[in-house]
């Protein structure tokens, strides 16, 4: 865990454009005058981090200077910090009935890009490699070679993954892959779904028609939403289309690594209080991590301190 937001954070360091880092900065000042917020609030809103979002942060450090009567910009930038904390403390999320016989459905919904595919294989590796017995459904039966990725996938993974052809029913493939988990004792089963544009409606009726075929069956659901953390404001727009349409219980931050700026991570959370549940920083297996929020603030903020 450690060493895996090390390297979160050193990726953030190389190529964020310095954007928490000047967040960071602004309260070695000896001063903190007007003008500092006002240059806080243009730094935030360019992390990706939305303007509501934004003026509830500072509404509350605000606050919290007044009330505590801070007057060094070390005190100011550590309720800063706390303040993005607690906004990231959502609470976690159900979805569909308990398991009765312990297994649990992960289905993966986002739009093509994000690192869905590479997402589930590192669940799949995360639970296997805590003792689970994991298969994997190729419900995402549209897009070409979908189902040959998950499958390669699986292989290095070393989880089996049930597969019709391309364009096959993807409701028939999530109805095998659970008569299969069942007949097998598999502890989790993680389902690959279609990821075309969040705007296009028939996208949204395949993955309800999906969400309701898996809650017929009585086991623990979980509706992951892979965004890719690159995407800045339009991650939020499809957060709220896939909530829509699954109901969202958390999100997979992916590609937060090099690339990730990473403050669209405290909008999705302010706005539609959907937790983050793991973050992927790499390409390769192991490159994946629950989410704690601590951990993300002090990632971003360790450039300039």
């Amino acid at each position: 865990m450690a060493d895996l937001f090390k390297r979160t954070e050193q990726g953030v360091k190389r190529s964020r454009e310095g954007l928490f880092s000047k967040i960071a900065g602004l309260f070695n000042r000896s001063k903190i005058e007007e003008s500092t917020w006002d240059e806080l609030e243009e730094l935030l809103v360019s992390a990706d981090v939305g303007i509501g979002t934004t003026e509830k942060l500072l509404e509350r450090v605000k606050k919290r200077v007044r009330d505590e009567k801070m007057a060094e910009g070390a005190q100011v930038r550590q309720a800063l910090k706390e303040e993005m904390v607690r906004l990231l403390d959502v609470k976690a999320k159900t979805n569909g009935g308990q398991a009765t016989g312990g297994m649990k459905v992960i289905l993966l919904v986002g739009v093509n890009g994000t690192g869905k595919t590479t997402s589930i294989a590192k669940l799949a590796g995360e639970y296997k490699s805590s003792g689970k017995k994991v298969l994997l459904g190729a419900a995402d039966t549209f897009r070409a070679a979908a189902i040959d990725q998950l499958k390669l996938w699986g292989g290095r993974v070393g989880v089996e993954v049930v597969a019709h052809q391309q364009n096959a029913d993807p409701g028939a493939v999530v109805f095998d892959t659970l008569q299969a988990a069942q007949g097998r004792n598999i502890d989790v089963v993680i389902i690959d779904t279609a990821g075309r544009l969040q705007t296009k409606h028939n996208l949204m009726d395949e993955l309800k028609k999906i969400k309701k075929i898996a809650g017929k069956y009585e086991v623990e659901q979980e509706v992951l939403l892979v965004i890719d953390a690159t995407t800045g404001q339009n991650g939020l727009s499809q957060a709220r289309s896939f909530t829509e349409a699954t109901d969202v219980t958390g999100i997979f931050l992916s590609k937060l690594d090099g690339t990730a700026r990473g403050g669209i991570v405290l909008a999705i959370c302010n706005e539609l209080q959907i937790p983050i549940k793991y973050i992927g920083t790499g390409e390769n297996i192991e490159d994946i991590a629950p989410f704690e929020a601590k951990s993300f603030v002090d990632a971003i903020f360790s450039e300039a301190v």
